[in-house]
């Protein structure tokens, strides 16, 4: 069958070129690619062909084995339960792809790529792994990502302005890269005092939409809990309000800064007229307030004990959810008593890991990362409705805006401008400043906007919009900006040329270099047929070939 959809699409490309040849002398250079690269792209991943040895296809590999890893246990045991045939592992070219990108955000080199590919240990996946994980740009990607979920934002003239944005862009940053515990990460968010200027965390409640204890409140169940607060009885909202009610803030003679404190003063005055009332935690234990403790501290020790779900569970299921597209409890900010988890074993087995870890993320990273579970294809070998949310696959996902851009730009070796309406030198960033280590979310592109990064207006995972649009398309395939980069490659003419004119060995490169991976017979066998049609004589053979792999669905998605 897949024999068969190979040879259609070969068909399918051969009656293009004929209808370009006829049609050539019609068309500028321009509107000649974009027909062109459409015909490349004929095929897609449906039309994958057979790879040697043991895969099944180009995005499939052996079928899963038995696994000690305690989320292999987990997972297969309830699919083995349910009925459901998980897919196969994938090959060693989508696990290198899909693990870079994960923990990265970033493509493997070319180098990298065939490096990985040609070693015959059987513990380089793992090996990989640790790689990764002690990565410069790990810190970088991760950094973005919590800067979306923390509103690192300046927007002028409110919120954090842009010298406490990147102060807090770069305590996030520093954080990761040095291993803070996500206990003492999440401490010190919830209890810092002091200048938005010079103690970073504190603009975690600076970043909010109002400074109303009910806003307070809401950010914080939503950040460390993954609850949506107004989706809670009346009642409890105001319990958990009042927890946030003697958070103070004032401003300094410097424009835009501000101090935030606990409002010992407030507290003190409520306390003598008697109006300083106990409080009530979420789980319904008593919270005892009085005027000398800050009832931030209270929370946090409530909050971050191994003893509490609340904290545990939410971001044990938000790192399965970055990892692998979907959260065991999904939506991953809207934890509640009626949206129960896909696998309640596997999340507590997460749980149990990060407990153990002392709540060190990288280690729950490690223990998904290494499991069959993460490494599963993305071509389901179930097709149920019920399979497609049971983790019984890897999920297909268009690259992130950021991650995006910063691919096309390793690929060709180009810059992007960035800018914001904030006025320099606040905002300055240099053009090799790649997009993933942007420090404030006003700072930003025509690219990065139209491909859907996140606003970071409510710290709400669904901000960022990964879903594909006919625009994104036309803008790859057809832009000058794309195409710019491509023409003017120095770095995918160097490719071109150590092929030293064998279109094997020059195929090969180009593919390593944008898709981490060989081309497959038939897909070398396309290109000869496209290169005797001569529409594009020589090197150009190779660009158009560069630009086909750049508008091809693997390239445009985790998978």
């Amino acid at each position: 069958m897949r024999h068969a959809q190979a040879s259609t699409c070969i068909s399918r490309h051969s009656a293009l070129f004929s209808f370009f040849g006829k049609w050539k002398a019609m068309l500028n250079l321009h509107a000649l690619r974009f027909l062109l690269v459409g015909a490349l792209l004929a095929t897609g991943l449906a039309c994958a062909a057979p790879t040697p040895s043991e895969a099944v296809s180009l995005f499939e590999g052996r079928a899963h084995t038995d696994s000690d890893n305690p989320i292999d246990r987990a997972v297969f045991d309830q699919l083995k339960q349910q009925g459901i045939q998980p897919a196969r592992v994938c090959p060693d070219h989508v696990f290198l792809r899909r693990a870079y990108l994960d923990v990265t955000g970033t493509l493997p080199t070319a180098a990298e790529a065939k490096a990985f590919l040609r070693s015959r240990s059987r513990r380089k996946r793992g090996a990989l792994v640790e790689h990764l994980l002690a990565h410069p740009s790990f810190a970088d990607y991760w950094a973005m990502k919590w800067s979306d979920l923390l509103r690192v934002k300046a927007e002028f003239p409110i919120k954090l302005w842009p010298n406490a944005a990147q102060a807090y862009h770069r305590w996030i940053h520093d954080s990761i890269r040095e291993h803070k515990p996500y206990d003492a990460f999440a401490r010190e968010l919830l209890t810092s005092t002091g200048s938005n200027f010079r103690v970073a965390p504190v603009n975690f409640y600076r970043a909010l939409s109002s400074k109303e204890p009910e806003s307070l409140a809401k950010g914080v169940a939503l950040t460390f809990m993954g609850v949506r607060l107004d989706k809670w009885p009346e009642k409890k909202q105001a319990e958990m309000a009042g927890i946030f009610s003697y958070v103070g803030f004032k401003g300094t003679s410097e424009w835009k800064e501000e101090i935030i404190f606990f409002d010992h003063i407030k507290a003190s005055t409520n306390a003598a007229a008697g109006t300083l009332h106990d409080g009530v935690f979420p789980d319904g234990s008593p919270a005892r307030f009085s005027a000398d403790v800050d009832p931030r501290i209270q929370f946090a020790d409530w909050l971050i004990t191994p003893e509490n779900a609340w904290f545990t569970r939410n971001i044990a299921n938000r790192v399965w959810y970055w990892l692998l597209g979907r959260g065991i409890i999904h939506e991953p900010d809207d934890i509640r008593p009626d949206n129960l988890p896909e696998n309640a074993r596997l999340l507590e087995v997460l749980q149990q890991e990060l407990i153990g870890a002392k709540y060190d993320l990288r280690q729950l990273y490690r223990v998904i990362l290494n499991s069959q579970a993460y490494q599963l294809s993305s071509v389901p070998a179930d097709k149920t409705a019920a399979a497609s949310s049971s983790l019984a696959s890897y999920s297909i996902r268009r690259l992130d805006a950021e991650v995006l851009i910063d691919a096309l730009n390793q690929i060709t070796g180009a810059t992007d401008s960035y800018s914001s309406y904030i006025p320099e030198p606040f905002t300055y960033i240099p053009e090799e400043c790649r997009s993933i280590m942007l420090p404030d979310g006003s700072i930003t592109s025509p690219f990065l906007e139209m491909f859907g990064r996140p606003s970071r207006d409510t710290g709400m995972e669904l901000e960022r919009s990964n879903a594909p649009t006919s625009a994104q398309r036309l803008h790859l395939l057809n832009s000058s900006h794309v195409y710019n980069k491509i023409i003017n490659s120095k770095r995918l003419q160097a490719v071109i040329r150590s092929g030293r004119g064998k279109p094997e060995r020059t195929a090969s490169g180009l593919y390593l270099t944008i898709l981490s991976r060989l081309p497959a017979d038939t897909e070398l066998k396309k290109l000869e047929v496209y290169a005797k049609t001569g529409i594009a004589p020589g090197k150009e053979t190779y660009i158009d070939l560069a630009w086909a792999l750049i508008n091809s669905a693997e390239f445009f998605y985790r998978h």
